[in-house]
């Protein structure tokens, strides 16, 4: 990628980031949130990227953006119960090493767009997470490491051996077959049985509770209903602004009183721009 068009893709990521926690103030951002806002950006540009990120921030991505980490460690949680009930060697020894599920965070709350080096690979995934229950990317890891049971078991039962092993996802994984058991582990487990574990019962999941009014909604909704309520929104915006802005063309003191605000308006925000990229954290302006 040219570094012209890197930056534009910066600035328009970065555009669509703020945008959404703009309009949702309870939301909060988490490192690993841009992989996921990059990915969308990069296949269905910004405007519809906006409108994707923020119904994903609602509903998928909403535990994930709670001001702690309470809420994505419950979503972990689920994780280890699956494996106990496919393989209780596996689960045993997982327990006896004290591993955790701390090696499957950034692959949970990155929907591994983070890990995997394939793009395709990575939208492959996006298109079966989007299709599919908030705990998808759940199971996933739960096929993904049912997968690689042998490796794991052949490791030094302690807690580092395992987690670097783990934490490395092998990038030539048949990422198909491992989608068609995710799938199954969903259907043959399902959440609300895993739910009754003590362990799952004592946080209460947002994604997980607004997701069966999102699909009723979702199935009685035209495709493009989101775009309409957005151009909707604008043209309202212009209209209502329209009407608040006296004739100025009736009058030159108006129209001269216009220019000499947006004058200053423009200087004012040269000026907070220039203070900013000054100021503004590295992180900010080096997302990739």
């Amino acid at each position: 990628m040219h570094e012209e068009q890197r930056q534009a893709l910066q600035e328009q990521l970065t555009d669509v980031i703020l945008h959404v926690l703009k309009t949702h103030p309870e939301l909060h951002y988490y490192q690993g949130y841009h992989d996921i806002a990059v990915t969308l950006l990069l296949v269905s540009g910004e405007r519809m990227a906006v409108a994707l990120l923020e119904r994903l921030s609602t509903l998928h991505l909403r535990d994930f953006m709670d001001p702690t980490m309470d809420s994505t460690k419950h979503i972990l949680n689920y994780l280890m119960p699956i494996l106990q009930q496919e393989s209780p060697r596996l689960h045993d020894f997982m327990q006896r090493a004290e591993v955790g599920t701390i090696f499957a965070l950034s692959w949970l709350i990155t929907w591994y767009g983070h890990v995997l080096a394939n793009f395709q690979h990575i939208l492959r995934l996006y298109d079966f997470f989007l299709a599919s229950h908030p705990l998808m990317a759940v199971y996933f890891a739960a096929a993904i490491v049912l997968f690689r049971e042998e490796e794991v078991l052949a490791c030094d039962c302690d807690m580092p051996s395992i987690h670097q092993l783990l934490s490395q996802i092998p990038q030539d994984l048949p990422y198909e077959t491992l989608i068609v058991r995710a799938h199954q582990l969903f259907q043959r487990l399902p959440h609300s049985e895993l739910a009754k574990q003590a362990a799952l019962q004592l946080q209460k999941s947002i994604s997980i509770g607004t997701f069966s009014a999102f699909q009723q909604a979702a199935s009685c909704q035209r495709p493009d209903a989101i775009l309409r309520q957005q151009r909707h929104l604008t043209t309202s915006k212009a209209e209502e602004a329209g009407r608040l802005l006296p004739a100025a063309e009736h009058n030159p003191l108006v129209k001269a009183a216009v220019w000499g605000i947006t004058a200053t308006l423009g200087a004012a925000a040269l000026a907070v721009t220039q203070t900013a990229l000054e100021w503004a954290p590295e992180f900010l302006l080096q997302l990739f």
